[in-house]
Parts: C-alpha cells; sequence; structure tokens
C-alpha cells in the first residue's frame, strides 16, 4: 500500500514507498536543498540547557587506551 506524505521542503504530495529514492522528499532538488539547509546550520536539533551538563558524558576526558598502552598489551592497533 502507497502512503502519500507532504514533502518536507516544499510540501508537493509524495508517495513514501520503496519506489521513489528520493522519500521523503519529492525530487533529488528538495532533497539537496534540504541537505544544503543542515550544511549551512539553518536547522538545529534542541538541547537541554546546561544545568543538566553534569550528567552528559564529557567525551573529551574520557579514557581510552593509550597506543602504548595497547603496544604494551601485545595487541595490534589495526588488526580489528
Amino acid at each position: 500500500m502507497s502512503r502519500r506524505v507532504k514533502c518536507p521542503r516544499c510540501s508537493k504530495p509524495t508517495l513514501f514507498t520503496t519506489e521513489n529514492p528520493h522519500r521523503p522528499f519529492c525530487s533529488e532538488r528538495c532533497k539537496t536543498i534540504d541537505l544544503g539547509a543542515w550544511a549551512d546550520q539553518q536547522y538545529a536539533i534542541p538541547v537541554k540547557p546546561s544545568s543538566e551538563a553534569g550528567s552528559q558524558v564529557d567525551h573529551e576526558t574520557e579514557s581510552y587506551p593509550s597506543d602504548h598502552q595497547i603496544a604494551s598489551s601485545g595487541e595490534n592497533p589495526n588488526v580489528h
């Protein structure tokens, strides 16, 4: 069953099916314009106020094994 949705860019009705390679967009043009808007930071994902910053993971201070620790363990860092 095919479902009609509005293109998020131009609001034109479009089919949301696997036959539409641009879904949920109506065309390659709308898809590209939307991608450009994200790249230009015209959209933003809302974040919670920084009062909860203490509960968030600080990725800059996370502990990862150093190259020296990996080398001394006998593991090859290039083998996954």
